[in-house]
Formats: structure tokens, C-alpha cells, sequence
């Protein structure tokens, strides 16, 4: 009988164990990897979350830059975190549904190293376009791609990155031949346009807001589903002959595979408060974003999505990493 009382004992104690663990977590700071430099717009965007959630989770949330490799150190490092709640990482499409595709090796595979936990924000990328193009609007412009093929270009943060795979998916959707030009970084692409010396290129609205104030690049269509409250008078591509074309950045929260329910549980429901704040609204605006803040089920459905997404587009364009 006391060697039955002995099993029973063990047998509950492995059972409440965890849950005791979860309800004692967080009891220090929670390190949060990002995959991008100190001071990037993702990095800045990143951190306007941490205070919320840092108040919401009775814990500091420090910033673990890892840039490089389009991503992927950040999210390697991520992927090989102990999955105890300690160590959370935030993404763009990049490095989990993007470089899978594009590189034959990753050390990691994002559907079964990583815990979605909520996605945070969605912006949507716009096709911008020098003033010298003579297309006016994204219905001009298919129409100048196909009596010129092969004539038009537009300029990339890189081979393989988000934008460079607008502009693959614009092309497969409309049917044009559009010269890709690949640059390192944005920044130089995007001033490049500006200068003339690129026609077209996919881009976040934040780093392009003076320049379009200015009359230096022209907007043809926005890449999301719906308008951008901050460019509501621009048509989306989609309305614009090119029925569900949707190119958008996202950002998203993630731990790694095999972290307990109940932690991820928790921080997604402190993310979702947090994202859902009015005040939050006007933050993300800033940076052409919209907050979002989405229930775990709903996010891992999401990743899906993208990963199917973006293996099409990878494939059909044949798209390569440096």
C-alpha cells in the first residue's frame, strides 16, 4: 500500500510541476531576440511593445540584437533557446517563411522549431515609381510593362528579400517582364528611385513619406487588401486590376517549439492587450503599420499561410540568396 501511496505521489507531482513553474514564471528578464541591427525600423518597432508588455508581465523584456544572414543568426540562435519562457524572439516574413525556400539548407525548420505566439503588426508594402514613368496609376503601368518588356526595372533591399518577392508576385500576377535590380539595403535603393536611376520599387510607407510629400516618387497602388489610412486616397493594387494581390511586412512574436502552453498562453494574452491598446494605434501609424495583436491559433495559421505564400513565388520566379 505506502509503494502504491509512493507512485500516486510521484505521478501528481509530475503532473503539477509545470503548471506550478508557468504560474511562477516570469521571475526575471526575458530576453527577446531580433534578427535586425539596433536602431532599424523593425527593431524600433519591436521596442515600442516592450513597455506594455513588460508592465503587463511583471518583467524587464531586454533586446538581444543578433543581425545578419538575412535573419537567419537571429533565428538560429532562437531556435536552439532553452523553451522556458526566458527567451522570445520577434520576426519579419525573412527569416521563418521566406529563406526556407531560398537556401537549400537552414538550421532550423520553422514549423516545428518555433511556438507562434501573436502576430504584432502588419504594413503593407507600395509600389512607388520616379515621376518620370509615365504611368499614372498600376492599370498604366501594366499596360507600359507589356509594350515594354524587359524595359522597366525596379530596385530591391536585396536578392530573396520581402520586397524583391513583391515585385516576382506582381510580375506572375500581371504577366510583365519587370528587370529586377537587387541592392544591399533600402536605404541606397530607395535613393536611387528618388535620383531617377530606378523606375520602380516595393516599399514600407515610413521611409518614403517625404519623399512622396515632396513629389519625388509617385505611388501607384498600395500592396494591401484594404487602403492605408496613411495614403487613403491611393487605390491598393488589388482594386486596381490585379484582383487579391497583397504584398505586406508583418512582425511577429514567437518562442521556441516546446516552450509550455501555459507561458505562451500568458505572453499571448499580454500581447494581446498590449496591441490592442488605443495608444498603441497611433504609434505603429507612425511607422505605416497597423497593430494587430492576434490569438495563437490564429497567427500559426497565418505562418502557414505565408510559408505556402512565398514557396510559390520562390519557385515560379526562381529567386536566389547572394
Amino acid at each position: 500500500m505506502n509503494a502504491m501511496i509512493r507512485i500516486w505521489a510521484l505521478l501528481l507531482a509530475v503532473t503539477v510541476l509545470p503548471a506550478v513553474a508557468a504560474d511562477a514564471w516570469p521571475n526575471k528578464p526575458i530576453r527577446v531576440i531580433l534578427s535586425v541591427p539596433a536602431g532599424a525600423t523593425p527593431d524600433v518597432t519591436a521596442r515600442l511593445v516592450f513597455p506594455g508588455l513588460s508592465q503587463e508581465l511583471g518583467q524587464n523584456l531586454v533586446a538581444d540584437n543578433r543581425p545578419g544572414a538575412g535573419g537567419l543568426i537571429g533565428a538560429e540562435l532562437a531556435s536552439q533557446a532553452a523553451p522556458d519562457g526566458y527567451t522570445l524572439f520577434i520576426s519579419s516574413p525573412g527569416a521563418l517563411t521566406i529563406l526556407p525556400h531560398l537556401r537549400k539548407k537552414v538550421p532550423y525548420d520553422t514549423l516545428r522549431d518555433f511556438a507562434p505566439i501573436s502576430l504584432i503588426s502588419i504594413g503593407p508594402f507600395v509600389l512607388m515609381a520616379h515621376p518620370a514613368v509615365p504611368a499614372k496609376n498600376i492599370r498604366e503601368l501594366i499596360a507600359l510593362a507589356k509594350a515594354q518588356p524587359g524595359k522597366l526595372n525596379y530596385a530591391s533591399a536585396g536578392n530573396g528579400v520581402a520586397n524583391h518577392l513583391a515585385g516576382e508576385l506582381f510580375k506572375q500576377m500581371t504577366g510583365t517582364d519587370i528587370v529586377h535590380v537587387p541592392y544591399k539595403g533600402a536605404p541606397q535603393a530607395v535613393s536611387d528611385v528618388v535620383a531617377g536611376h530606378m523606375q520602380l520599387m516595393f516599399n514600407s510607407i515610413a521611409p518614403i513619406v517625404g519623399h512622396i510629400k515632396a513629389n519625388r516618387v509617385r505611388v501607384l497602388g498600395i500592396a494591401s487588401l484594404q487602403r492605408s489610412p496613411q495614403l487613403p486616397d491611393v487605390p491598393t493594387i488589388s482594386e486596381s486590376g490585379v484582383p487579391g494581390f497583397e504584398a505586406v511586412n508583418w512582425f511577429g512574436l514567437f518562442a521556441p517549439a516546446k516552450t509550455p502552453k501555459a507561458i505562451i498562453d500568458k505572453v499571448n494574452a499580454a500581447t494581446v492587450k498590449v496591441m490592442h491598446a488605443p495608444e498603441m494605434q497611433a504609434q505603429f501609424n507612425k511607422f505605416g503599420a497597423d497593430p494587430v495583436g492576434s490569438r495563437v491559433a490564429e497567427f500559426s495559421a497565418f505562418v502557414r499561410r505565408d510559408m505556402e505564400k512565398y514557396a510559390k513565388i520562390v519557385k515560379l520566379s526562381g529567386a536566389k540568396v547572394d
